[in-house]
């Protein structure tokens, strides 16, 4: 926003006064806009080419019209850098610092998932960003007062030339206005500091002392001053994406394994990683009749997932499991038991959810077409009313063999459960939720 304001203040800038080197050519002269505004500046002379500029082309009007935008422009950009950008930064940096703090306090909070070392690289360049913006903020106040000082001389000598008073025209510096000329009137160091590829050349006394202060600590990035906000700010994404995006893997001392349920074989390595199923694992406890302890009770755990199309030789179809904690903690015949549910070839299961310990919700999307939008159902069914079979295990790798559950078709107008429509004319739902007897469909959009 404050770079499009910005843009459109300086090409009105450039627009108006364009018009002197056309103007200059058409009288002949060789001289540059420039070394007109200085000559004009020092005295020596004013060209017909420049007082038809100023008195006709420019005219007091469009100055005024000028300085107004680049006033707002320029008033916008303090907006924005004061009140929005500068605390936002700020924020940023506090929050990263206290990442990283908690990422090297290892012996009070262990591992968080977060490397020392890529955390000092995030820590030190959300710093540079912070120096940025406050660079941003002096260039820009620096510009600004630049161009009030430059273009208060030209109205002065507007007026000058028209013979009018000039004792309502603000005092201007002419160092300052000579500063202008040479670095300002054919450059926008404000747009340079917005846009990613720009490189800033700095000299040889100014990197050394950049490298001498580096010798006090807080920072190691001397090339900072060569780069623009903008890419400051990229660099930054790409240091919290490295840090954050960065595996890694930690277990923990608490976790006891006692059982093994492979659900389905992988033939490789990228199909494992491409492949994304819906799952989902609940645990669900049932009061027990006892006349020594009335608030006894256990527990049956449900595993429901889809199976990928093509591992165990099966293609749509949903696996529901329970009883696999119970089967693990006990030493006698597995209890553990399930069935497999063939979901009809026209539809595809999106996702699926467990709710309460009797019913499993599936989100079934219908295949669509270029000339079909396809539809969506919603469809909840009751556990009780389907037959789980109890499988075996293998010994001792107390392996279990999924492909021995029966195998259950799927019907959209069963009695044994709740069928919904579910329309989808611009996006297909993406996951379905159940909990407190409400389902919830999400869908992009």
């Amino acid at each position: 926003m404050m770079s499009k304001q910005w843009s459109n203040a300086m090409n009105l800038f450039h627009e108006k006064f364009s018009a002197l080197p056309s103007l200059l050519t058409a009288h002949g002269m060789e001289s540059s806009s420039e070394d007109e505004f200085m000559s004009l500046l020092f005295g020596t002379h004013t060209s017909p080419a420049l007082h038809q500029f100023l008195v006709s082309s420019l005219g007091e009007a469009g100055l005024k019209r000028i300085a107004k935008t680049i006033e707002s422009a320029g008033r916008e950009l303090r907006i924005v850098v004061s009140e929005h950008l500068q605390p936002a930064v700020e924020i940023i940096s506090f929050r990263l610092a206290e990442l990283r703090g908690l990422a090297r306090w290892r012996s009070r909070f262990q591992n968080i998932g977060l490397d020392e070392k890529l955390m000092d690289g995030v820590t030190e360049r959300v710093g540079m960003l912070v120096v940025q913006v406050e660079r941003f903020s002096r260039v820009a106040a620096t510009v600004l007062y630049l161009f009030q000082n430059f273009l208060s001389w030209v109205l002065k000598c507007v007026k000058i030339l028209l013979s009018e008073p000039t004792d309502q025209v603000p005092s201007t510096n002419s160092e300052l206005v000579v500063i202008f000329l040479k670095f300002l009137l054919d450059k926008d160091p404000i747009k340079q500091l917005l846009e990613t590829d720009q490189i800033f050349e700095w000299d040889i006394d100014t990197a050394k002392h950049v490298e001498h202060l580096v010798v006090f600590g807080g920072f190691t990035d001397t090339k900072f001053l060569e780069r623009s906000l903008a890419k400051q700010f990229s660099e930054l994404e790409e240091s919290l994406k490295e840090a954050f995006l960065m595996p890694f893997t930690t277990v923990s001392s608490q976790i006891h394994c006692q059982g093994l349920l492979p659900l389905y074989p992988v033939t490789s390595s990228d199909a494992l990683s491409s492949t994304s199923t819906p799952a989902s694992i609940a645990f669900y406890k049932q009061d027990k009749d006892s006349q020594h302890n009335a608030s006894s009770y256990s527990s049956t755990d449900y595993i429901c997932f889809k199976i990928p199309d093509g591992s165990l030789n099966l293609r749509n179809f949903v696996a529901v499991i329970k009883d696999f904690c119970n089967s693990c903690s006990t030493s006698n015949t597995p209890s553990l038991s399930g069935f497999l549910l063939h979901i009809p070839v026209e539809y595809e299961c999106v996702d699926l959810s467990l709710y309460k310990d009797n019913q499993v919700v599936l989100l079934l999307s219908g295949k669509s077409s270029s000339e079909n939008a396809g539809r969506s159902w919603m469809v909840m069914l009751q556990t009780e009313n389907l037959s789980f079979s109890q499988f075996s295990r293998t010994f001792p790798a107390n392996y279990y063999n999924l492909q021995e559950l029966e195998a259950l078709e799927l019907q959209l107008d069963t009695d044994y459960g709740k069928v919904r429509s579910v329309p989808h004319p611009l996006s297909t739902p993406l996951a379905v939720s159940a909990s407190r007897g409400v389902a919830c469909i999400f869908s992009s959009r």
